[in-house]
C-alpha cells in the first residue's frame, strides 16, 4: 500500500475540523467520478453539492471525506466550509515539505504546455509534482498543493485568471521560488476596462507570492515586458529574460521545423546549445527558452532540461500532429490546436502552419471557431486575423460561429473555404473538402467546440487516425 498522503489526524489538524473515525488517504479529489480506492473526497458546494455524492465516493473506495455536515457510510472530518478546508490542506501540505522548490506559471498563451514541460524536467531531476489538466484556479491550485507528497523535491503550479485579483491569492498560496509569465495578450479583455494593460497587471499578480530573491522569468519580446519587469523588481525578484534579443539571458538564435519536430539553437547564460524538440510550432522556440530558465531557477541541471525538452510530446489539442488516412486513398496531416484560442495563439498557429510544407498538390488549410471573451473588440480582432492569414499565405480558411463571420467577410474570395453557424454544421463541409497532401490546422476557443471539428477530421479514415 502507498504511504499515506493524509491521515484523518493530519486533516483535522490542518483544517481545524472534527474527525469522526480514522482513515489514511493516498489521494485527494473533489470529483466523485474520479474517486479511486484510498482517496480523500472533498465535498465542495458549487453548482452541485458534493455532499450528495458522498455515498458514491464511499462505494468507490474513498478512505474518508471532508464535509461541512455529518454524513454516514464512512469516516469524515467536519469543517465549517469545505473549500476553506481544501485551501487549509494545501497550505499545510506546502509547509510540511519545506525542502520543495516550487515554481508557478501564468500567461495569456502557453501556460499549460510550459508547465507540463517544466514538470518533465523536474521529474528527470528527482521527486516531482505538478498541476494536472488545467487545474489553475481557486480550486485547482489548493487541490494540487493538497496532492503534493511530503517528500517532493520540486513542484510546478499553473495559475490562471479571468479577472483581476484572482492570481495574487493563488500565488501567495503557492509561495513560489520562481515564476514565469509566458506572454501577455488580448485574452479575457471583456473583463478588463483598461483592456490588455489590465490583463498585464493581472498577470503581474503572480509576483505577489515570491519571496525575497525569487526568480521572475519574463518574455523580453512581449510588449508588456517593462511593466512586468517593474512589478517583479518591486517584489525584490531577480529577473531572467527569454527572447530573441541578444541581451536575453536565454536567447533564441534559430528554430527550424523538421517534420513533426524542430531543431533549436540558443544561447543560455552565455553558452550556446543545440537541441531537438518533439514540437513543430514556432512558438515552441520561445517556450523552450522559458522552460529552461525555470528549470535552472529550480536547480535542475541544463543537460537534464535539454533531455526532458527533447522528449516532451505535444499535449492533446495543443499542437498534436497526426497523419490521417482518407477513405478513398491518400492522407492529410492534422494539426490539432483545438484546446483554446486567442488572437496571439492564432497568429502563432498561422506562422507555424506557414513553415510546414504540404504534400504534393496539397494545401495549407485552417478550420477556425470563435475566440471568446473578447468583448467589444471581438469584431475587430476576428476580422484582423485576415492580415495574418494573408502573411502566412494560407490557402483555404473554414470558419464557424457568429464572431468568425467577421473574419470570413474580411478574407479575399480566393481564401474563403466556407462559413457555418457552428462547429457541428462546419464538420461535414471541412471533412468533404480535405484532400490528399493537405495540412489542416483546427483552432478555436473551448466554448466554440473546435475540438469536435478536430475529432471528426481525426476519425475520417478507416480505423480513425493513422
Amino acid at each position: 500500500m502507498n504511504e499515506a498522503l493524509w491521515t484523518s489526524a493530519e486533516v483535522s489538524e490542518a483544517t481545524g475540523g472534527l474527525a469522526d473515525g480514522s482513515f489514511a488517504a493516498t489521494g485527494v479529489t473533489f470529483d466523485s467520478r474520479e474517486v479511486k480506492p484510498g482517496d480523500l473526497f472533498v465535498a465542495l458546494k458549487g453548482a452541485r453539492d458534493g455532499h450528495g455524492f458522498v455515498g458514491q465516493a464511499f462505494e468507490k473506495g474513498a478512505a474518508g471525506v471532508l464535509v461541512s455536515e455529518p454524513v454516514t457510510g464512512g469516516p469524515f472530518v467536519l469543517v465549517s466550509d469545505t473549500l476553506d478546508g481544501l485551501v487549509a490542506l494545501g497550505g499545510y501540505a506546502r509547509d510540511r515539505a519545506p525542502q520543495t522548490r516550487r515554481g508557478a506559471v501564468t500567461g495569456s498563451v502557453g501556460k499549460t504546455s510550459v508547465t507540463q514541460a517544466i514538470r518533465a524536467g523536474l521529474a528527470l531531476a528527482g521527486s516531482a509534482h505538478s498541476s494536472v489538466k488545467s487545474f489553475n484556479n481557486h480550486i485547482g491550485v489548493p487541490l494540487t498543493l493538497a496532492r503534493m507528497p511530503r517528500d517532493t523535491e520540486r513542484a510546478v503550479f499553473e495559475i490562471g485568471m479571468n479577472h483581476a485579483d484572482e492570481i495574487a491569492p493563488l500565488s501567495r498560496m503557492v509561495q513560489p521560488h520562481a515564476v514565469c509569465v509566458t506572454t501577455v495578450g488580448p485574452v479575457h479583455i471583456e473583463n478588463f476596462p483598461d483592456g490588455e494593460e489590465g490583463v498585464a497587471r493581472a498577470k503581474a499578480e503572480i509576483f505577489e507570492g515570491l519571496g525575497p530573491g525569487g526568480v521572475a522569468v519574463l518574455n523580453g519580446d512581449n510588449v508588456w515586458f517593462d511593466l512586468l519587469k517593474h512589478a517583479a523588481l518591486e517584489r525584490g525578484a531577480r529577473i531572467a529574460v527569454f527572447g530573441t534579443d541578444e541581451s536575453a539571458d536565454a536567447c533564441l538564435l534559430a528554430f527550424e521545423s523538421e517534420g513533426e519536430g524542430a531543431r533549436v539553437r540558443a544561447r543560455i547564460w552565455g553558452e550556446t546549445h543545440s537541441f531537438e524538440l518533439a514540437q513543430s510550432g514556432l512558438h515552441w522556440g520561445l517556450n523552450s527558452m522559458a522552460v529552461l530558465l525555470m528549470l535552472d531557477a529550480l536547480d535542475v541541471p541544463m543537460e537534464t532540461g535539454l533531455v526532458a525538452l527533447s522528449a516532451f510530446q505535444p499535449l492533446e489539442g495543443r499542437g498534436q500532429v497526426r497523419t490521417v488516412r482518407l477513405p478513398g486513398g491518400g492522407a492529410f496531416t492534422l494539426v490539432d490546436e483545438s484546446y483554446n484560442a486567442n488572437p496571439l495563439s492564432m497568429r502563432a498557429g498561422f506562422m507555424s502552419l506557414a513553415a510546414r510544407e504540404p504534400g504534393e498538390g496539397g494545401r495549407r488549410i485552417v478550420a477556425l471557431t470563435d475566440m471568446l471573451e473578447l468583448g467589444e473588440d471581438s469584431q475587430r480582432l476576428h476580422a484582423g486575423l485576415a492580415d495574418f492569414i494573408e502573411a502566412a499565405r494560407l490557402d483555404q480558411v473554414f470558419t464557424a460561429g457568429p464572431a468568425m463571420r467577421w473574419l470570413h467577410k474580411a478574407l479575399p474570395e480566393s481564401r474563403r473555404g466556407a462559413w457555418a453557424e457552428d462547429a457541428d454544421t462546419l464538420i461535414p463541409i471541412v471533412t468533404g473538402a480535405v484532400r490528399d497532401g493537405d495540412i489542416v490546422m483546427v483552432k478555436g476557443s473551448n466554448g466554440s467546440r473546435a475540438s469536435k471539428v478536430a475529432k471528426a477530421l481525426a476519425g475520417m479514415g478507416p480505423g480513425g487516425d493513422a
